[in-house]
């Protein structure tokens, strides 16, 4: 077989410490795909996410199962596909039932928002790095409008606008590494989120995320990369 294998772990850093950690393994097939398998628990929340997420060699996403607890109760878990311009999801949550989903876009979905904050660097990876610090305007989908991701999970719609500012070489307590720099931004112009990943396999170095006023920090980073 001609895949590889990598693992690392970012903590998440609030003003009072330490607020959850996530746990990222991720296989990078031979064509191209990639399928990551995320464990993510916010502890003030108490919202505990498992995640397995699959992308083609552009980081369009393929299909992605999501499972989320909250205060130790189950509380919803579905399936997603996606097909072109069509969005698939089958089911079931606490709120809703059973359920089964099927949504049509004007075209492909350029990412789709899971919640691990590791798959957030995703969204940006094809975005145009030849036009400086222009805003950017890219539409795809989502399984829960919330910041925490705490709701569904269901298929929703996505407006992501970003900035990309360059690469720059950042520290983290996992190493020292070159990244490409980019920012979400609000409607209002407002930085909504600002990230740094590495360059190939998008590994998220380092992140702040102002609606929760959080840290998010590469802890390790091992196994065969690329």
């Amino acid at each position: 077989m001609q895949h590889r294998t990598y693992r690392y772990t970012i903590q998440y850093l609030g003003p009072k410490g330490e607020r959850g950690r996530e746990f990222c393994t991720v296989t990078v097939h031979g064509n191209g795909d990639r399928t990551m398998r995320a464990i993510c628990e916010m502890d003030d929340s108490e919202v505990l996410r498992d995640v397995t997420a699959s992308v083609d060699r552009d980081f369009r996403p393929k299909d992605v199962f999501v499972r989320l607890s909250v205060k130790d109760a189950f509380f919803g878990s579905s399936w997603f596909r996606f097909a072109g311009n069509r969005v698939e999801c089958e089911g079931f949550t606490v709120n809703e039932g059973r359920i089964s989903q099927v949504m049509e876009f004007v075209r492909p979905p350029h990412s789709f928002v899971t919640h691990p904050v590791a798959c957030d660097v995703w969204h940006f990876a094809g975005i145009d790095r030849t036009i400086g610090d222009r805003v950017q305007d890219h539409y795809g989908a989502s399984c829960s409008p919330l910041p925490n991701g705490a709701s569904g999970p269901m298929i929703g719609r996505t407006h992501h606008r970003f900035r990309y500012l360059g690469r720059e070489t950042v520290e983290s307590p996992a190493g020292r590494f070159e990244t490409e720099h980019v920012q979400f931004i609000k409607a209002d112009g407002s930085v909504g989120l600002e990230a740094w990943c590495t360059l190939t396999d998008r590994v998220l170095v380092k992140m702040y995320f102002p609606i929760l006023d959080t840290h998010y920090n590469l802890m390790e980073l091992t196994g065969s990369k690329g």
